[in-house]
């Protein structure tokens, strides 16, 4: 059973020192909200959570554990969740709505983690639990984290799974939820594990364990106004294309593929202190890169699939400079290949040395992966989708990483979408929000900052803007809930798991 690790609850208050000196005085509710009064007689309209991210560990000692000597299992991320800083999961694509004049804010996000351990003969495994789609609701000033739930029971091994599980109560003391604005941000809220929670997590823990504290920054906007059902939908065009051919040319393709998880932490962590740069049209989802712009041909009788994309990715740092572009896809006897114009700036040598030249390379198969005919039919709408599909290095693509990784070892999963007919459209990039910076910018170690708001901008209970020698003492005292302040620990060797 893993241990119960309690992790210190340090907090911090955001300083802003260009403030005059004098500290803003401590505020009931009713006071700080009286600092921007509302328009007499109006209320503060509902708005939309859109975009935005959850950060959260779920248990930093269970994640210890999993990898460790006892269970030697692993965890992989799932439905582009990604990692952030060193023990932290982040979640996406934030949906809901937030209502600033009574503070009720109900957020769900998109991605999962799926942890395995205690491999039995057959394969199978005694530990398995997926925590995914987690979702914060706040109300009267309770909070409750939910989440999808899938789990194997301890001992029996029986395999459960429930949606929309009250996980873990969330403690808002001295937070007041009301008149927020975008981005609305709370961070380091403590999280304690419920009895439904306990249960869904195979009886590992009990009630009342403390978590991992919450983290969470989201866009709001304006509700757009409910459209009228009269007369104005619009209808398709006669003489307009019907159900796509089963061969032809693709009008427009993505291919989402994050390298490997661990090479990106690689990257940004204390060993090589680098980053990563995206160009040509490439796009970073958090835990993927996304070469777009597809065009190629395809032929569903034949089960074939070629297509070229744009964007290039380009890894710096220690030791480290790789370049990966004019990525392309083909699709051929139920074995999908992608490959990559590979340059190697001189800083990527097997022996860790620096290497004294720049190596450029034609374009090179990089990984493999399994596609079944089923996946590559059209939908209704003329867009062919492939989603994750595992992944392995090719002997070529372990040339290219420097022989970091092997032949065989398993890459991030590789993703999919063709366009065959013009109006199709191909599915949106993770949603980070607009205060999330994908490709980090600053050597592994610094503290990030940057200005968000939070959910008690302008109406909590304790002032969370100080200067001079108040903030010495509000430091002192250890203030609960951060605003501005987002760190990001430096990440692991390129190896372990994921």
């Amino acid at each position: 059973m893993p241990h119960s690790r309690r992790l210190p609850r340090v907090l911090a208050v955001t300083l802003l020192t260009a403030l005059p000196l004098a500290a803003l005085p401590a505020a009931t509710a009713h006071a700080a909200r009286a600092v921007a009064p509302r328009a007499s007689g109006t209320a503060a309209a509902e708005r939309a959570v859109s975009g935005g991210r959850l950060d959260w560990g779920i248990k930093e000692s269970f994640q210890s554990y999993v990898t460790g000597p006892i269970a030697k299992g692993r965890w992989t991320l799932e439905g582009g969740a990604a990692t952030t800083g060193s023990s932290r999961f982040r979640f996406h694509s934030a949906t809901g709505s937030y209502d600033p004049a009574d503070g009720a804010f109900d957020a769900a996000f998109q991605g999962g983690v799926h942890f395995t351990g205690h491999t039995k003969s057959d394969g199978t495994h005694e530990l398995d639990l997926t925590v995914s789609r987690p979702a914060v609701r706040i109300k009267n000033g309770s909070g409750t984290l939910y989440a999808d739930i899938r789990s194997k029971a301890k001992g029996s091994g029986r395999l459960s799974e429930r949606r929309h599980v009250p996980f873990a109560a969330l403690d808002l003391s001295g937070v007041n939820m009301r008149g927020g604005s975008s981005p609305l941000s709370l961070t380091g809220v403590p999280a304690s594990l419920t009895a439904e929670g306990a249960t869904s997590f195979a009886g590992y823990y009990k009630k009342g364990t403390p978590l991992d504290p919450v983290g969470l920054s989201v866009d709001l906007t304006d509700r757009k106004p409910e459209k009228d059902d009269g007369g104005d939908e619009e209808k398709p065009a006669k003489g307009g294309k019907g159900k796509p051919e089963d061969a032809g040319r693709i009008e427009d393709a993505a291919v989402d593929w994050g390298v490997r998880r661990t090479f990106r932490e690689y990257v940004t962590g204390t060993v090589a202190q680098g980053e990563w740069k995206l160009s040509d049209g490439a796009q970073d989802g958090g835990a993927l890169f996304r070469f777009g712009h597809g065009k190629g041909d395809y032929d569903l009788e034949k089960g074939t699939l070629d297509a070229e994309f744009t964007g290039a990715v380009r890894f710096t740092g220690r030791h480290l400079d790789l370049a990966l572009s004019k990525v392309s896809v083909r699709v051929e006897d139920g074995e999908g290949t992608l490959s990559a114009a590979v340059r190697d700036g001189g800083g990527t040598a097997k022996s860790g040395k620096s290497a004294k030249t720049a190596k450029s390379a034609k374009k090179q198969p990089l990984v493999t992966f399994t596609v079944k005919k089923s996946p590559l039919r059209p939908d209704g709408k003329g867009l062919v989708a492939l989603d994750e599909a595992p992944a392995k290095l090719t002997s070529e693509g372990s040339r290219a990483f420097g022989g970091m990784y092997a032949k065989g070892t398993a890459m991030d999963p590789v993703s999919l979408a063709v366009a065959l007919d013009e109006k199709a459209e191909l599915p949106a990039l993770p949603d980070l929000g607009s205060e999330a910076s994908a490709s980090p910018r600053q050597k592994a170690g610094a503290q990030r900052s940057g200005k968000t708001a939070s959910a008690a901008s302008g109406s909590s209970a304790v002032p969370l803007i100080a200067g001079g020698a108040t903030a010495a003492v509000l430091l002192a005292a250890g203030v609960a809930y951060a605003v501005v302040r987002r760190k990001r620990a430096g990440g692991p060797s390129p190896g372990g798991s994921g």
